[in-house]
């Protein structure tokens, strides 16, 4: 750039910083157009950053704003230029590159002149242009051709003008294209650093599947550390650790707090190398990073994690200053502010005026002209801050935290913020319900809601996408159900913890249903509709809309066509009614709906006449059941013995704590059906088995009082779906018989399933592989069982498992991939991939499946952890998959009781019509079973039970006998205890 061009260039940057308005920027802009190209942009930051180091922060933001304004024109417009000319400037930018390795702003300078060339280039072309260059050079110049063309993808990725995301996908493909020149065997330390630079890549990609790129930057991160060591490339490593920290941090998929516990720890692996002396403001921002990872940590002490948190916060305030840093100095003062407001011990009040404070001093930079998104985030803070404040003057403090959350309302509008919107409307909604203003509250929660709702329905990729909306959205459901109590809206309650749960699970069996019951024109036109739906909503939330009030209010309409079709086909409709819900219900059946708000337990009682009722518990029951079940759960996992002794006991701490008789008595005396539908981890517990009538001397047990059985619902919602499912009685069976054959019994118990069916397709040992199931028509078959071992994935509950044949690992593995080998029991390893896990379920057919039943251990625990109320368990998997009905376990299960359970069950499905009968009368039998009639049945299955002996490994066999034997031992009824019948339950009808 000439002289003469420089001046003409500053003299308009001093110009434009003395206007104070928009329209003054515009004017003058448009007065100097000969000089508003890209040249300008960069003289602009570099002149912002100039007056940032000295302290003239208005001005700085102010030019940046201007800045960032002309780049988005610029990015916009249109380009003209041909192949043959994009492909010649890549020429150009690549020669440059060899000829300027040491200095990178020449070839900057190349790219920014060429930008509208650059943003023609897609990825095909460019990695079709790159692979044809090394196509011309000889073997010993791919290496320099290759590097030449990783540097200049990395400065395109680096690139802050032109189409981002483009920019992106062309890094990535040139970095792809690399890895074929520099393999990992005999260039390791280049294919570590393309490794390295491809994840961030991915990390920034806008473009795709997010999921998928965050799997791909952690693959590639995980790939580069194999060569990059601390010891011989330390800043390389540290860095790779916090780019490890921060998709680990921003991971969608996977079990949340697993996924902090991983950011912190690679955050802290990053800190040992860099330091505040090395590389001041990367620890700073790791330091910030640290302190969102412990302010959000879920595990360990609470405190200790605010602790942590506001430490990594103050260290990262050493480094950014106001006036050096001021856009991170005021990201991390309103980090800062919302880890005071976490503080629960000690001078709450002090915390709250040190998270004002701090509020008030980001918005010394962050201002409504400079930086509108982030004032108004800071306005919300505010406005939760004086919201928990205590003072004397209620009002004053009330009338203040509406005015801030009114305030950020000025940015955060419906058509340009929709999920922001909704966050400050729910704030608002919380401060008239905790100033007990229930009808403003209730208004402004349903409202809310409305919004949610639709942004979730624009959601088409479904799945792990909706659930994270879920879990983020749950307290407001859970605000709303306890406003609709206070208001004696009983109904509304119901149908608002109905609509809090299992709404990915409802949708994926709706979706899957519909495809059997609409027309073909029908969804053509349900398919026009979402996608019209879907490009609006993308219009609204990205600010394309020439009118967005206007395309609203189309949407609107579109959505209420699009229902009232599915509605007119679907006996169920997409949203709960509960009206029509209740119509469904059998006049003898009663319906217990637990849900768990912060502060107590709520138990809604439903029937087919007359109005809902809810028992709510105190305070102290909500603290006791949590505590309760922190103690069961640690007994179960790392005392066995003791808590299978203790589970009698235990589950009268637990009839207890529920209230169960109390709650009894508004249950009508003519129902003998009763359907429970737990919340959170009660899904863990046999809660018919828990006792009533405690004070009666000859208590019984929840399923001794219904005559007519005792069965589970995730939700009023899936039962209200399976009961449409017309399915055939038991006159089929597919089986699967203990596949890695160290199951004693089973083979016992599924021989006598078999008789009970007409037609039978059992594989047994060896026969029982995935392949095999796989080859197999499920979809013709009434009952599928399932008796092998099963398990439950806490941490990803997608892989969850039934074991199958061929699975156990035979050979050593020294470093076993734990996404897909599974440590069953010590110094047994199986291949997920030769498994049935959960994910492979819910793409099984079983449309004329009455019954699955799961005769394994744990194959009825779910995902409890998670906050978004799914049903994810692999009983929903095979409600997904069609079945009406799914018998499963909440514990490991004894194999000798589970095969006399079993086939019990089976035999009264002979003549009883309905699984949770048959179930808990198979129950009621093992439970009462004599040690003489126990002696009888093995005297009548002796020929069976010796041959499952002489299976056994010489050795062994002495040691089956002695169990046998110890089980005769126990009198009067030797499978009394709730361990043996207890741990199977009905789920479905």
């Amino acid at each position: 750039m000439n002289e003469q061009r420089q001046q003409a260039n500053f003299n308009l940057i001093q110009s434009l910083l003395n206007c104070r308005t928009n329209d003054e920027v515009q004017e003058i802009l448009a007065a100097n157009q000969e000089l508003v190209d890209v040249d300008l942009i960069p003289k602009m930051l570099e002149i912002a950053s100039h007056l940032r180091k000295h302290g003239e922060l208005d001005q700085a933001n102010h030019l940046m704003n201007i800045a960032g304004q002309q780049l988005g024109v610029y990015n916009k417009l249109p380009s003209t230029a041909t192949t043959k000319e994009c492909l010649d400037f890549l020429e150009q930018a690549l020669k440059v590159m060899a000829d300027n390795r040491d200095n990178v702003q020449v070839v900057n300078q190349i790219l920014v002149e060429n930008i509208k060339k650059l943003n023609k280039i897609s990825a095909r072309l460019f990695q079709s242009w790159s692979q044809n260059k090394l196509g011309q050079v000889q073997l010993n110049e791919n290496k320099r051709i290759a590097s030449d063309i990783f540097d200049l993808s990395t400065l395109i990725q680096e690139l802050y003008l032109g189409d981002k995301a483009n920019n992106i996908e062309v890094a990535i493909a040139g970095y792809e294209v690399t890895l074929n020149v520099f393999n990992r065997s005999v260039f390791p330390i280049p294919w570590a650093m393309i490794q390295m630079n491809l994840g961030i890549a991915y990390y920034k990609r806008i473009q795709g599947d997010k999921v998928a790129n965050q799997e791909y930057a952690i693959k590639a991160f995980t790939n580069s550390l194999e060569i990059i060591n601390c010891s011989q490339f330390p800043q390389q490593w540290a860095i790779t650790q916090s780019n490890l920290g921060n998709a680990y941090f921003y991971k969608i998929t996977g079990n949340r707090p697993e996924n902090l516990e991983c950011a912190i720890k690679y955050y802290d692996a990053a800190l040992k190398v860099i330091t505040r002396s090395t590389l001041p403001s990367e620890w700073a921002m790791i330091q910030n990073n640290l302190g969102n990872s412990y302010l959000e940590r879920q595990r360990e002490n609470k405190t200790e994690n605010i602790k942590n948190a506001i430490i990594a916060y103050r260290a990262a305030l050493k480094v950014y200053t106001r006036f050096e840093f001021p856009q991170q100095w005021a990201t991390t003062q309103n980090n800062l502010g919302n880890a005071y407001l976490e503080i629960v011990q000690g001078d709450k009040n002090g915390s709250i005026e040190n998270a004002i404070a701090t509020f008030f001093a980001a918005l010394e930079v962050f201002t409504l002209t400079d930086f509108p998104e982030q004032w108004a985030m800071t306005q919300n803070n505010l406005g939760n801050a004086y919201r928990q404040k205590i003072q004397i003057d209620k009002r004053v403090t009330f009338e203040k935290a509406i005015q801030f959350c009114t305030n950020a309302l000025e940015v955060f509008t419906y058509a340009n913020f929709p999920q922001y919107y909704a966050s400050t409307l729910f704030n608002i909604g919380i401060i008239y319900q905790e100033s007990q203003q229930l009808t403003e509250a209730y208004t402004k929660f349903n409202a809310t809601i409305s919004i949610v709702e639709l942004l979730r329905e624009e959601i088409i990729s479904g799945g792990e996408s909706k659930q994270k909306q879920a879990e983020e959205w749950n307290k407001l459901y859970r605000r709303m159900v306890a406003v609709c109590l206070k208001l004696g809206s009983l109904t509304e309650a119901v149908e608002y913890v109905e609509r809090s749960k299992t709404r990915n699970l409802v949708e994926q069996i709706l979706e899957r249903d519909s495809k059997t019951i609409f027309t073909k024109e029908v969804v053509t036109q349900l398919e026009i509709y979402r996608d019209e739906i879907a490009a609006g909503q993308y219009q609204i939330q990205n600010s394309k809309a020439a009118n967005p009030q206007d395309l609203a209010k189309r949407l609107q309409e579109l959505r209420r066509r699009r229902n009232e079709l599915q509605n007119r086909y679907l006996p169920v409709g997409y949203g709960f009614d509960f009206n029509s819900f209740q119509a469904t219900l059998d006049e003898r059946t009663a319906i217990i709906e637990w849900y768990l708000l912060n502060d107590k337990i709520l138990a809604f009682i439903v029937t087919k006449q007359g109005e809902v009722t809810a028992w709510q518990s105190q305070a102290e029951d909500r603290e006791a059941l949590y505590n309760w079940t922190n103690q069961y759960l640690r007994n179960y996992y790392t005392q066995r013995d003791q808590w299978r002794n203790s589970l009698g006991v235990l589950l009268q701490e637990l009839a207890t704590i529920l209230h169960i008789d109390e709650i009894l008595t508004q249950i009508p005396k003519h129902c003998d059906k009763l359907i429970l539908i737990p919340h959170q981890f009660l899904h863990l517990f046999p809660l018919h088995a828990i006792p009533v009538n405690q004070n009666s001397e000859n208590s019984s047990c929840l399923l001794d009082l219904f005559a007519g059985g005792v069965s589970y619902a995730p939700s009023c919602q899936l039962l209200q779906q399976v009961q449409q499912r017309k399915r055939p009685d038991f006159q089929s069976l597919f089986a699967i018989q203990n596949p890695t054959k160290d199951l004693n019994y089973t083979d016992l118990e599924v021989q006598v399933i078999q008789s009970y069916f007409n037609t039978a397709n059992v594989l047994k040992k060896t026969a029982a592989t995935l392949t095999a199931i796989n080859n197999t028509d499920l979809n013709t078959y009434h009952c599928a069982h399932f008796s092998c071992h099963g398990y439950f994935n806490f941490i990803n509950p997608s892989q969850s498992a039934l074991i199958l044949a061929n699975a156990p690992v035979v050979d050593t593995l020294p470093q076993p991939n734990t996404e897909r080998y599974l440590n069953l029991r010590a110094g047994e390893i199986h291949d997920l991939d030769k498994c049935l896990t959960l994910d492979k379920i819910f793409s099984l057919k079983l449309e004329k499946c009455r019954l699955v039943t799961l005769s394994a251990c744990e194959t009825g625990l779910i995902d409890f952890n998670n906050t978004s109320d799914e049903y994810i368990g692999l009983p929903s998997g095979f409600l997904l998959a069609g079945s009406q009905a799914v018998v499963s376990s909440l514990w490991t299960v004894s194999d000798l009781s589970t095969a006399f359970l079993m086939m019990k069950f089976y035999e009264n499905l002979q003549t009883i019509n309905s699984v949770s009968l048959a179930l808990n009368q198979a129950q009621q039998w093992l439970r009462n079973l004599t040690t003489e009639e126990f002696e009888a049945l093995l005297v009548k299955y002796q020929p069976q039970i010796e041959e499952i002996f002489a299976q056994l490994p010489e050795e062994m066999r002495p040691v089956a006998r002695a169990i046998l034997k110890r089980n005769c031992k126990r009198k009067p009824h030797p499978f009394a205890a709730p361990f043996y019948w207890a741990g199977f339950t009905a789920t479905g009808l």
